[in-house]
């Protein structure tokens, strides 16, 4: 009788592990994502949706008309032949500078700890939807024929005339309504 039931747990034992190394063979594999895979949101952060962006296509009668003031220490700073980056305010553009930036409303930051946060802001690309300038040699840039509506001005900033220090990631929040100039210092 315990060469019987030993044969049959044996028997159950052997089917298991049969029947798991069929379920595992029908699990898909890991890999690479698809191109163009963009992952979910993790919980409680706001998706990128194309259409929020969709209000700043179109052509309006205001302007963005900037200019760099900062300095670091007494020393000047510079955007001299730097982008300039302007992008439509959206929850998930708004969630993404408070990652980058720290705040959602204005940021004088070193550039390379934006950059390191980067992984940690919700994924999306914006790239269609985003509208860029040049920092002129005066660093005064601008952006015209912009809708109503909120917005992030973005440039890289380096120290003037060959001075100590590092590149920084200026941020400001700017609000364009009325069908006029809104000036912004960085």
């Amino acid at each position: 009788m315990t060469y019987k039931l030993r044969s049959m747990v044996r028997a159950r034992l052997i089917a298991a592990l049969v029947l798991t190394a069929l379920a595992a063979g029908c699990a898909p594999s890991l890999g690479p994502p698809a191109p163009g895979f963009v992952p979910p949101p993790a919980p409680g952060e706001p998706a990128f949706r194309a259409s929020e962006f969709a209000w700043s296509q179109a052509v309006g009668s205001n302007a963005i008309v900037g200019r760099l003031a900062y300095a670091r220490g007494g020393a000047p700073y510079s955007c001299q032949g730097a982008s300039v980056i302007l992008t439509p305010e959206t929850p998930w553009s708004r969630r993404r500078m408070q990652v980058l930036y720290l705040s959602a409303e204005r940021a004088a930051l070193p550039a390379d700890e934006v950059r390191a946060r980067t992984a940690d802001a919700p994924p999306g690309d914006s790239t269609p939807f985003i509208k860029r300038t040049t920092c002129d040699g005066a660093d005064h840039f601008i952006f015209s024929h912009l809708p109503p509506g909120a917005w992030y001005v973005i440039t890289i900033a380096k120290p003037a005339h060959g001075a100590a220090g590092g590149s920084m990631a200026l941020m400001r929040r700017v609000t364009t309504k009325g069908a006029k100039a809104t000036n912004v210092a960085l």
